[in-house]
């Protein structure tokens, strides 16, 4: 089947927060979800199922454990047991009980900013201590610099979040990477939380790697959340899932979850099989268009952006533009709202090293995106 990622789809009175948020004259670019249709597979079996008409309980089926199994050993050659892998309803719930059955109230959480704002203000909501030392900006991109990361664990520090792929900088960390990541984490004692929710929206010439795959005591320190939301547009069915190969800390996960952490919802799971099962043409199409719109996005401020830069994302479909020397001021996502009428998301909402970036979702139409950029680079004119 061929998909059309160029139609545009209304998605405004859908109840849509990225679509609901601004002026209706106001192009959204901010909210990591896709303007794409989801894969006709996943449609028709959310049909099948709406018809039945009956959404008592359900529980993840012995299929859906399979195919989450079989993909895992596919792409990455992961064998992982039914029981290893525990549902909920989203990585940011898994997030939360990451940091509360690792961590007591006080001790410490190790994040890399500038990151997914979550990851350090969901710890200190909770009474964790946040150790937060940014990534280092290189030449072409963001690397890790492991001597600032080290010195910044303490005694009390207990988890180490990693975010593989990297939101919002766009990064897939190398082998090497996450080798010396491993080492620290180990020396120090430090349990491994990795949200590696963006693993399948990776670019041609780039490779994801699980940290967890990289040897079982590392398997044996590590939560690994995943879930195909991001991958083909599910959010709002709320599916994820955490992949804990050690049995002492599923019962810690599942003892901090109890009675808290709700089951997920049918049409999820419905969702989630159909999608690994059938939306692999689906994802090859879109991968491909998004690509296009990445490349898009590079050249226009290449050529049309003075002052505006952008490294070139490994992975997901957001764009970190470093809008620092645009003379757009310490907010430029106000400035673009304002000036532009396109909405995107404020750097300094991703932690330490945000301060003058936007995050821009590509994962639209072209013409939309074309229009956001025409409306963006006039705005800069005009400033000129």
């Amino acid at each position: 089947m061929i998909y059309d990622f160029d139609q545009p789809i209304e998605r405004r009175g859908t109840d849509s927060i990225k679509w609901s948020f601004y002026p209706e004259d106001v192009l959204p670019l901010w909210v990591a979800d896709m303007d794409f249709r989801s894969p006709e597979p996943v449609i028709e079996a959310l049909r099948r199922r709406v018809d039945h008409g009956v959404f008592g309980y359900s529980r993840p089926t012995a299929a859906l454990r399979d195919a989450i199994r079989s993909q895992l050993e596919r792409q990455y050659g992961w064998r992982t047991g039914h029981e290893e892998i525990t549902f909920v309803p989203g990585v940011v719930t898994g997030l939360n009980i990451a940091v509360q059955a690792f961590a007591a109230p006080g001790e410490g959480i190790l994040v890399q900013p500038p990151v997914y704002f979550h990851f350090f203000r969901d710890p200190a909501h909770h009474g964790r201590a946040v150790y937060d030392p940014p990534l280092a900006r290189g030449r072409d991109g963001y690397e890790i610099d492991f001597d600032r990361l080290e010195a910044a664990i303490t005694p009390d520090t207990r988890l180490f979040i990693l975010c593989n792929p990297h939101n919002p900088v766009g990064r897939v960390f190398t082998r090497a990477e996450l080798d010396k990541l491993a080492e620290i984490c180990l020396r120090h004692r430090l349990l491994i939380c990795s949200d590696e929710i963006h693993c399948d929206l990776i670019y041609a010439g780039e490779r994801h790697i699980p940290i967890a795959t990289l040897a079982p005591e590392v398997a044996a320190n590590t939560v690994t959340l995943m879930a195909p939301s991001k991958t083909y547009n599910l959010a709002g069915l709320q599916c994820a899932y955490a992949v804990i190969p050690n049995e002492a800390l599923r019962r810690a996960w599942q003892k901090t979850a109890f009675g808290i952490v709700p089951w997920v919802n049918t049409l999820g799971h419905v969702a989630a099989l159909a999608a690994l099962d059938g939306g692999a043409e689906w994802l090859a199409q879109a991968m491909a268009y998004i690509e296009g719109n990445r490349d898009l996005l590079a050249g226009f401020i290449r050529d049309r952006m003075p002052g505006v830069r952008m490294a070139l994302p490994e992975a997901t479909y957001l764009g970190w533009l470093d809008c620092s020397r645009a003379g757009i001021g310490e907010n430029p996502a106000a400035f673009f709202a304002r000036e532009a009428r396109v909405g995107l998301n404020n750097g300094s909402d991703f932690g330490k090293g945000g301060d003058g970036f936007v995050r821009l979702n590509f994962a639209c139409p072209r013409k939309t995106l074309a229009e956001a950029l025409d409306r963006m680079a006039g705005a800069l004119a005009r400033r000129r």
